[in-house]
This record gives structure tokens, C-alpha cells and sequence, in this order.
């Protein structure tokens, strides 16, 4: 490149030949500078595509992970008793326990399994208000009419219940209808994680809405089942409710 640009210089004090000499040599030059420059410009393309596979493998290698994570396996199981008394040397972390889960010097007997006590349930809706029955239901009033609401109504479960033994993990509901021995309905929902305490829990499933309609009339059975995360049934409700005619 330096022996071009002398020739470029020289180019005008030299005769006619020599001049056409340097202008090829320009050319040669010029069109060497351009593919030099059109090198450079592709190098940093092919360097960021070599940067974008490295990040698209760090992706695959995150979802990987959280494959891992899924696939996590809690520890063993432990007592109330043990879970209060592991760090009781740490009296802030004893404190701290103390009060997460509820302590209760009646319920520290070791007992493994945690147990959820319902004590009632209630029926919310703008018809009558509320509405409630003691649990368990007697097995002679099983699958007994619960409630009767109009067509086109709102109405939820509240439900009463106390949690013993030990933290229940991820206590959930389902409620499945039937009509004529045909399920028309189910709902599911998660009520969540609880520890022991003396006061009651007191939760207030999602609002439902009866249907509409001469076929939506009539008598319906369900069951209300709630179990936790290890799949224990802590109670399974048989019940009975009926839509009547909407007022005109």
C-alpha cells in the first residue's frame, strides 16, 4: 500500500504511460483497501454470532436447571417438637420459630402427621346472608340439602377450621357437581400453607355463581374435598343444594 501511494505521487511528473501505470496500480490498491474494509465489517457480525450461540447455550443450560429445581426433594418430615427444639440454643431463632409456627405446649407430643379439624362451613349469598352448619355433618344428614339458591346467584364457602400437630403445606379444595348423576361442574383452589395455632383459621373460598335457565333448575349433589401437598384428604364433604326460578 505505501508502494502505491509513491507511485500516486510521482504519477504527475512522469509521462503518459507511466501515469496510466499508476492509475492501475491505484485501482489494485483501492480495490484491496475495499475488500479489507468488507473483511473488517463481517469480523465483528461473525464475532457477535459466536457470542449469541454461547448465550443461547447458557439458556438451555438454565432450563436445565430448573429442571433440577423441579425435581426437588424435600427433607424428612419433622415433628413440631423437633423442628422447635433443633436450634433452642439460638434464642432469637427460637422466638422467631415460636411464633411462625404457633407454638403450643399441648400439641409438642412428636406427632408426625399435621391434622385439619373443620369445625364449620357457611354459605354466603345476598338471598339470605349467611348461612351455617356445623362439622362433621352427621352421617344420617350425609349428602343432606345444604342450601337453596335462586338462579343466576352469588354465593361463597366460608369455611372454619384449625390446623394441629404440624404445618400443613399446601391444603387445597375441590368442589365437584353433579346433576342426575352427570358431573356438570368442579372447581379448584388453594387455600395454602398453615401452622398450628389456638384461634381458628377462618377462609372465604372464590365466588361461584348458580346457573341460568329451565335445564339449571332442580337438585344437585356435590362433594367438597380438601387435601394437602402429600395428597392426605383431610375432609371430604357429600352435600346436596337446589336452584329454583329466578324471581320476576
Amino acid at each position: 500500500m505505501e508502494g502505491g501511494k509513491r507511485g500516486e505521487e510521482a504519477g504527475p511528473s512522469s509521462g503518459g504511460g507511466s501515469s496510466s501505470a499508476s492509475a492501475s496500480a491505484s485501482g489494485v490498491v483501492g480495490d484491496q483497501r475495499q475488500e479489507k474494509q468488507k473483511e473488517m465489517s463481517e469480523k465483528p457480525s461473525q464475532v457477535c454470532g459466536v457470542v449469541e450461540e454461547g448465550d443461547e447455550e447458557e439458556e438451555e443450560v438454565d432450563v436445565k436447571d430448573e429442571g433440577v429445581v423441579d425435581g426437588f426433594v424435600p427433607g424428612p418430615l419433622l415433628s413440631l417438637k423437633e423442628q422447635i427444639e433443633k436450634d433452642k440454643d439460638d434464642d432469637s431463632l427460637r422466638r422467631w420459630k415460636e411464633k411462625l409456627l404457633g407454638c403450643l405446649e399441648n400439641d409438642l407430643n412428636g406427632q408426625m402427621e399435621p391434622e385439619v379439624k373443620f369445625h364449620s362451613i357457611a354459605i354466603i349469598s345476598d338471598e339470605f346472608g349467611e348461612k351455617t352448619t356445623p362439622l362433621p355433618v352427621d352421617e344420617n344428614r350425609s349428602g343432606h340439602a345444604l342450601f337453596a339458591l335462586r338462579e343466576g346467584s352469588r354465593y361463597r364457602f366460608k369455611l372454619t377450621f384449625t390446623v394441629l400437630h404440624n404445618i400443613v403445606s399446601g391444603l387445597t379444595y375441590s368442589n365437584t357437581v353433579w346433576k342426575g348423576g352427570l358431573q356438570v361442574d368442579q372447581n379448584k383452589g388453594m387455600l395454602g400453607t398453615f401452622a398450628p395455632q389456638r384461634e381458628p383459621y377462618v377462609h372465604t373460598l372464590d365466588e361461584e355463581i348458580t346457573p341460568c335457565g329451565v335445564l339449571a333448575r332442580g337438585t344437585y349433589s356435590a362433594r367438597l374435598k380438601f387435601e394437602d401437598d402429600d395428597n392426605r384428604c383431610h375432609m371430604e364433604l357429600k352435600y346436596s343444594f337446589e336452584i329454583k326460578r329466578a324471581a320476576r
